[in-house]
């Protein structure tokens, strides 16, 4: 058997047009897997967001089913219960863990939703939400400290990545790749496991800080920036550590190259509060005189149906009888509001009058079931390049900056997916309507492995 006999090399956000068309000369080793191997965009999750986007590809289980709809959840019926939903909240067996039940060892580095570590047959390193490295970030817990006896200042993420620290947000972004690429490299030579599958975040990471200088359809473009080839040099660095990676293992390695969902330009922000208020859904009780989190004003919940958070896409809570604490809407016209909210906000034009292409979905309709607490509707500004703006006190409908720092782009719907086993080459199959859920059937089969019942995706033929 080849080691690893299956590689997985993830890429947050890493976009298809880039890797695919623009730079696609650029990048030599990632080229040579999509000639000789499977290749196409993929679809991400709704929303299609590193949490949960991640755990819904690695279990084959979408949002709805894993509870996690996004970074942050409603841990319970009040108004103001978001919190950050960590790795606990994952309640299926991931990928690895499957492989790890058929005898595999395994190595899973730093994939989005496993913090805190947790036992696999074989070693995990936390992902970016663990809070430090001095708490517990490995599975065994010895591994901690030899991956500090080799990489002494080991980074669990870019610290501060939304801010105007150009220069330092750069070096730390190349750090952060080698490292991850370095710990894999270690780690297949040390124990010479069956899987192991990486996440780098700073391609996320530097398009939310570079992409104003690279693109001229940006509404902030930064012409003659001296940052105007940072993503594409990035790209090109992490195309090399790909190679070097591939290098380390056998010639027969399969390799899976993929990204949770894509990006582009960040054209602005919706305001979702500023509209619910002026069409009357939502009350508060003085107008601020700055801008401010929803969760520091005082809403007159008595006087309020609904209310939204910010983020790449809004959610549309109701305010339901029986449910919310101060509930105001009667379950028997929760239909119809839901419905009257999805044709107006359908309405919804750009800051020049233009329509502004909004997508409404409920969850029940769009997840196979509707665990934990699940917005009322989930909302898509132009498929995320306008993300949701959810403080108040901004004066208007549209905002040009997001609401949590320096921002120069979104996530979009499509990521990407490259395939090539070395054993079975394809010879550039170009891969249609191929979704993130597919990843688990289609390995677990071409594996010999019996899938769990309920998987959501599809077996692709790569």
């Amino acid at each position: 058997m080849p080691t690893p006999r299956l590689l997985i090399i993830g890429l947050d956000c890493m976009a298809p047009e880039l890797v695919f068309d623009q730079w696609q000369r650029d990048l030599p080793n990632l080229s040579r897997l999509m000639a000789l191997g499977s290749y196409g965009r993929l679809e991400s999750s709704i929303p299609a967001i590193t949490v949960p986007a991640w755990s819904c590809m690695m279990t084959g289980r979408d949002p709805g089913e894993l509870g996690i709809y996004g970074f942050r959840n409603r841990r319970d019926r009040d108004y103001h219960s978001m919190a950050i939903s960590d790795g606990r909240a994952v309640k299926f067996p991931r990928l690895w863990d499957m492989l790890g039940e058929a005898g595999w060892t395994v190595v899973a580095l730093s994939v989005p939703g496993t913090s805190p570590p947790y036992p696999v047959n074989g070693s995990l390193v936390s992902c970016f939400l663990t809070p430090s490295p001095e708490v517990p970030f490995t599975h065994p817990p010895e591994l901690g400290e030899q991956i500090r006896g080799w990489l002494p200042d080991f980074m669990l993420d870019v610290p501060n990545f939304r801010s105007d620290e150009k220069e330092r947000i750069l070096e730390n972004l190349y750090a952060l790749c080698d490292q991850r690429f370095t710990l894999a490299e270690k780690l297949i030579a040390r124990d010479r496991p069956d899987f192991c599958m990486l996440v780098d975040m700073g391609v996320d990471r530097i398009h939310h800080a570079f992409w104003k200088p690279m693109d001229p359809r940006h509404p902030q473009y930064e012409a003659g920036s001296p940052f105007a080839n940072a993503i594409h040099d990035y790209y090109g660095h992490v195309d090399q550590r790909v190679g070097e990676l591939l290098a380390v293992c056998d010639p027969d390695t399969a390799v899976l190259v993929v990204s949770d969902h894509g990006a582009q330009p960040l054209m602005g922000g919706i305001c979702i509060n500023e509209w619910l208020s002026a069409n009357g859904y939502l009350t508060l009780k003085a107008a601020p005189t700055e801008v401010l989190p929803l969760d520091k004003v005082e809403v007159d919940w008595s006087q309020t149906q609904v209310w939204g958070a910010g983020g790449y896409y809004a959610r549309i809570f109701l305010n339901v009888k029986g449910r919310e604490p101060q509930g105001t809407v009667a379950m028997a016209d929760y239909e119809a509001l839901r419905d009257e909210l999805a044709g107006k906000l359908s309405q919804l034009s750009d800051p020049i009058g233009n329509p502004l292409p909004v997508k409404v979905f409920k969850p029940q309709d769009i997840y196979q079931k509707v665990r934990g607490r699940a917005p009322d509707l989930i909302v898509y500004f132009d498929d995320l390049a306008w993300r949701s703006v959810g403080s108040v006190g901004t004066g208007g409908l549209y905002t040009v900056e997001n609401d949590t720092g320096p921002d120069d782009a979104n996530h979009a719907p499509l990521g990407l997916m490259i395939f090539h086993d070395p054993t079975a080459p394809r010879g550039g199959q170009v891969l249609e309507g191929a979704q993130l859920y597919d990843l688990v059937p289609t390995l677990l089969h071409r594996y010999g492995i019996d899938a769990p019942a309920g998987l959501r995706g599809k077996v692709l033929i790569l």
